[in-house]
């Protein structure tokens, strides 16, 4: 089950035990009974009870009796309920887009992958995926209502506290575009975004490797970026922008990068530089797909130059090894199923790195794949949704169910 925003260990002081912390430890597993809740929060019985019924009126939560191996009737369980509780979670690529319904214990109801270009605009791309979303709604048999939040993971840099997109190279028209409020208004929901590799770094971590607690998720496709797991949360930095790694420079001034410099990682390594230069080889190469099509055919120019890319990688990586120590490096993106890409990599790092900082460290490929941007992002909208100030804020009224979120 997904662990939403909680207090961490210990007892929980009655002043702050509010229905939003009491719902918080019962989804995280910390309790199970009105007992239990009593016995962390230092709340009477009678208090808990209320918060409890409370919150079972609003559908937060289900009560059911518990039955022993020997027939015995045992205390009343609490459990997260998430038949009627959903989230939308949606992810855009400059060439597609893929919508996920989950429920709010994570667990995915159903998802669509539909054909689209990023370069047509916000509204257009966001009308797209709200008619897929509402598709999907039907296809389940699930209301509008029954939808707590949405999550979005957008392929550019984030203002995360607004949501919305800044100078994104690829995505021509959305700067600063609103897309927390236009999901908002025609999903009846709280809306968060996010950069796509931050979100892939999530379900990373939630589907693959929960025991993890500091990971960098790279994403290898047109460009290069990195989502950073610090102390098991993710990393934004102060206005969102960690993690962009593509654009630490590495080479000759004159290697132009799409983001207006020179010297680039990603002017380099990224997938649209290298299909660029096989082109230009004589080897016709129109996406980072491509790339690693010729790769996995053996293409004796594709090859070596995607084993030389991962080297390029490797050396940015080494110095962030360095800096970071994480457990694990996953490496997702069109290029991540590129073996000479990761081989690069895992030359440079342990020719450049101390010994005490790779000896337990693992670098590999993505086992989220296609799915990860959609999932990541309906993590994010169930952290919301189940977060304290949320689910306080709908029992008294104070939060919307529609507008972004804060």
């Amino acid at each position: 089950m997904l662990t939403p925003s909680a207090p961490d260990t210990g007892q929980v002081l009655p002043a702050l035990a509010s229905p939003g912390r009491v719902l918080a430890l019962v989804a995280r597993g910390a309790a199970e009974t009105r007992a239990d809740l009593a016995r962390l929060t230092g709340l009477a019985r009678s208090t808990v009870s209320q918060r409890v019924d409370l919150l079972i009126e609003h559908g937060f939560l289900d009560e059911a009796p518990d039955v022993g191996a020997s027939g015995r009737r045992l205390p009343r369980r609490l459990r997260l309920r998430t038949r009627d509780q959903l989230v939308v979670g949606i992810g855009l690529g400059a060439t597609h887009c893929r919508v996920a319904l989950l429920d709010v214990g994570g667990q995915e109801v159903v998802s669509r992958e539909e054909p689209l270009l990023i370069s047509d605009g916000p509204e257009a791309v966001l009308d797209a995926t709200v008619r897929t979303a509402r598709a999907l709604l039907a296809e389940s048999g699930r209301s509008a209502a029954s939808v707590r939040a949405v999550g979005a993971g957008v392929p550019g840099p984030v203002e995360f506290a607004t949501g919305r997109p800044v100078d994104p190279p690829i995505m021509p028209g959305w700067h600063l575009f609103p897309i927390p409020q236009y999901l908002a208004e025609r999903l009846g929901a709280s809306a968060l975004v996010d950069n796509d590799v931050n979100v892939m770094a999530l379900a990373e971590r939630h589907w693959v490797l929960p025991d993890v607690q500091h990971l960098l998720f790279v994403k290898v496709g047109t460009g290069i970026g990195s989502g950073v797991l610090a102390g098991g949360r993710l990393h934004r930095g102060a206005q969102g922008s960690a993690g962009d790694i593509g654009h630490i420079r590495v080479g000759a001034a004159d290697a132009p990068c799409r983001c207006g410099n020179t010297g680039c990682l990603e002017a380099f390594a990224g997938g649209a530089a290298l299909a660029r230069r096989l082109t230009a080889s004589g080897v016709p190469a129109a996406t980072a797909a491509d790339v690693a099509r010729l790769v996995a055919a053996g293409d004796r120019t594709a090859v070596p130059m995607v084993r030389e890319a991962g080297r390029r990688i490797g050396d940015v990586l080494s110095s962030l090894i360095t800096f970071f120590n994480p457990e694990a490096i996953v490496f997702g993106g069109a290029l991540s199923s590129a073996h000479e890409l990761l081989a690069g990599v895992r030359e440079a790092v342990y020719e450049r790195s101390h010994p005490l900082a790779t000896q337990y460290l693992r670098i590999a490929a993505s086992g989220t794949r296609e799915n990860a941007v959609a999932r990541g992002a309906g993590l994010l909208a169930i952290d919301h949704a189940l977060s304290p100030c949320q689910v306080d804020g709908l029992l008294d009224g104070t939060a919307q169910r529609t507008g972004a979120a804060p």
